[in-house]
């Protein structure tokens, strides 16, 4: 089902918006149904990035209820990964 979006501005804006797309072979009309639908898509992706992150920290979360993790000191992380670090260089 198709909506239909109604909004204001004024004349000249109006007039130069046509202008500008006309000069790209559109209408003002397919201008806006353009830039609605990139905005949509854009929320889309946000929504699936905000749900893939909320899975991912409840993920954690259980994991840590259910105690199938441990926590490791700051230092000791630090130091972990700086030997990672190493051993990836030497690989090249």
């Amino acid at each position: 089902m198709d909506a239909r979006i109604q909004f204001r501005v004024d004349e000249e804006t109006k007039r130069l918006a046509q202008l500008r797309a006309e000069s790209q072979g559109r209408t003002l009309s397919d201008a806006c149904r353009e830039l609605t639908e990139k905005l949509a898509l854009e929320q889309r992706l946000a929504n699936e990035q905000d749900a893939w992150l909320t899975e991912q920290v409840n993920s954690a979360f259980a994991k840590v209820a259910n105690g199938k993790t441990h926590f490791i000191a700051h230092a000791d992380a630090a130091a972990h990964m700086q030997a990672f670090k190493k051993q990836l260089k030497q690989k090249d």
